[in-house]
C-alpha cells in the first residue's frame, strides 16, 4: 500500500540527521518517535507533524506500536483532548483513541497481553492517542483484532463499533424485531449501526444522501431515505429506537417518530433537559452517553467480523504525516465510513 510522502528515499535523507524537537534541544535516538501534535486548542490547523517524546508506562500500561488509528474529527472539540485523568491541562496533545497494532512492551505485572500480539482498541480519552507511532494504553482494555482484518482495517473499528455497541444494547436495550432509525448512517458510526441492528433482527431505517442508497442497502439497510429531498418525519413513524449522529434540530425533530417506550440516543451532544423531561411526560426516554473502552464487548465484535455479519468501512487511508488534510477532510463531513492514518515506522540511525 502506497502510503505517501514518505517515501524510501525521504526516510534515507533522514538516517543519521539527530532529531530535535520544536525548540531546537536535541532529541536521543530510542526516546523520540513522530507523532501529530496539538500545541493549543482548535482545529486541524492546530495539527503538527514533529517529533515528540517515547510514551513512558504506568501501572497496567502496554506499549503499542501502532500501526494505524481511526480518526474522529470531533475529538478535537472534546475538553478531554486536552486535560488528563485529574483535570490538568495536557499540551501538547496527541489526538487518536482507536489504535490497531503490535504490543512492544508491558509494564510490570501486565499478563493481560504478550510482548508481540496484534492488538486493538479504544483507548483512554483523558491520555495521548495513538496519531504516533507508539502509544501507552491500559492492557486490561486490548483485544486481540478479528483475524479476517489486517491491522489498518482493524483501526477503523473501535470507537465506532463500541459506540454502536453499547447505544443499542446498554442504553436503548435492544431487542429483535424492533424498529430503528439511524441518522447519518453512511458514516463511520452510522455504518456499524446499520449491520449490527441488521444482525440483531431489527428493521433498520437509515438516513443519508442519495448517492448512499444502495450502499447501505448492502450493509442491510431495509429502507433509506434522502434526507436532503424528503423530510423523514413525514415518512416514518412507530419507531422503538432512533440513534442520531447528527444532533440540533435532526434530534428535535425526531421525537414525533417514536412510539410510547421508545428511546432516542444522541451521540453528538447532550439532550437539553427541558427537552428530555418534555418527552418523558410522553413516555419517551432520551439518552446521551459518553463511549468508554470495553474489552469484552471488542472481542464480541471481532467474533461478529470473522464471521461476515459485520465490516469495517473505510472512506480513506492516509500516512500519519497527512494527519491535518485527513482532519480537514473529516469536518468537512460526508466521508463514508472512516478515515485512517497509517504509521510506519522506520528504522533510525543510532
Amino acid at each position: 500500500m502506497a502510503l505517501g510522502p514518505f517515501t524510501l528515499a525521504t526516510h534515507k535523507l533522514l538516517r543519521g540527521v539527530r532529531r530535535r524537537d520544536q525548540n531546537g534541544r536535541a532529541l536521543s535516538e530510542g526516546a523520540a518517535m513522530k507523532a501529530v501534535r496539538l500545541h493549543r486548542a482548535g482545529g486541524p490547523e492546530q495539527l503538527v507533524y514533529e517529533d515528540a517524546p517515547k510514551p513512558q508506562l504506568g501501572a497496567g500500561d502496554a506499549l503499542i506500536r501502532v500501526r494505524a488509528t481511526g480518526i474522529t474529527p470531533a475529538e478535537l472539540t472534546w475538553a478531554e483532548t486536552y486535560r488528563n485523568c485529574d483535570g490538568s491541562e495536557r499540551l501538547p496533545a496527541i489526538p487518536g483513541h482507536e489504535v490497531s497494532g503490535v504490543v512492544d512492551s508491558v509494564a510490570q505485572g501486565v499478563n493481560d497481553v504478550s510482548i508481540g500480539d496484534e492488538v486493538y482498541a479504544l483507548t483512554s480519552f483523558c491520555r495521548d492517542g495513538a496519531a504516533a507511532e507508539y502509544v501507552a494504553v491500559h492492557a486490561a482494555d486490548l483485544a486481540p483484532t478479528p483475524t479476517t482484518l489486517n491491522l489498518v482495517q482493524a483501526a477503523a473499528v473501535p470507537l465506532s463499533a463500541l459506540t454502536v455497541w453499547q447505544a443499542f444494547f446498554d442504553h436503548a436495550r435492544l431487542a429483535p424485531g424492533q424498529r430503528v432509525l439511524i441518522h447519518g448512517a453512511a458514516g463511520g458510526i452510522g455504518g456499524f449501526a446499520v449491520q449490527i441492528a441488521r444482525w440483531h433482527g431489527a428493521y433498520v431505517i437509515g438516513t443519508a444522501s442519495a448517492e448512499n442508497r444502495d450502499f447501505l442497502l448492502g450493509l442491510g439497510a431495509n429502507e433509506v431515505i434522502d434526507y436532503q429531498h424528503v423530510q423523514f418525519e413525514e415518512i416514518v413513524r412507530d419507531m422503538d429506537v432512533v440513534l442520531d449522529t447528527i444532533g440540533g434540530g435532526t434530534r428535535e425533530r425526531s421525537w414525533q417518530l417514536l412510539k410510547p417506550g421508545g428511546i432516542l440516543v444522541s451521540l453528538p451532544e447532550p439532550i437539553p433537559e427541558s427537552e428530555a423531561a418534555a418527552q418523558r411526560k410522553r413516555s419517551k426516554r432520551g439518552v446521551f452517553f459518553i463511549v468508554r473502552p470495553d474489552r469484552e464487548q471488542l472481542s464480541q465484535i471481532a467474533k461478529l467480523i470473522d464471521a461476515g455479519a459485520v465490516r469495517p468501512v473505510i472512506a480513506q487511508t492516509v500516512p500519519l504525516a497527512e494527519a491535518r488534510e485527513a482532519f480537514e477532510r473529516g469536518v468537512a463531513g460526508h466521508t463514508r465510513g472512516k478515515v485512517v492514518l497509517a504509521v510506519e515506522i522506520y528504522e533510525r540511525a543510532t
